[in-house]
């Protein structure tokens, strides 16, 4: 079920999901609702955004006016008007492609 104003037009699975009024579910979103035995319900409420590349890990809530920072895995309900991001610091390993092609040690 999509409330009113409600914008999934992007590649989503929102499966076993309940979404509020205007929100916005950014592309590549899913919502992972199946453990292997049981379907689970993820509830959006209204107003909330959800940055691209989310998964919502049911049973999940995002509470009203709530956001989520694009590319967050989501297992905890996150409180209405908060945001909620789980990213794990980006790295770079310098000359980790170059050492790989000329089969050197890193």
């Amino acid at each position: 079920m999509i409330g009113k104003g409600a914008k999934a037009s992007h590649l989503s699975y929102l499966g076993d999901t309940k979404i509020g009024s205007g929100v916005n579910i950014g592309a590549g979103t899913i919502t992972c609702n199946y453990d292997g035995t049981n379907k689970h319900c993820t509830v959006i409420e209204d107003g909330v955004f959800i940055g691209s590349d989310t998964q919502l890990v049911a049973p999940v809530r995002v509470g009203k006016g709530a956001y989520v920072g694009a590319g967050s895995t989501i297992t905890k309900d996150v409180p209405p008007g908060s945001l909620a991001v789980s990213r794990v610091e980006q790295r770079i390993i310098k000359n980790w492609a170059i050492n790989r092609m000329t089969g050197k040690k890193r």
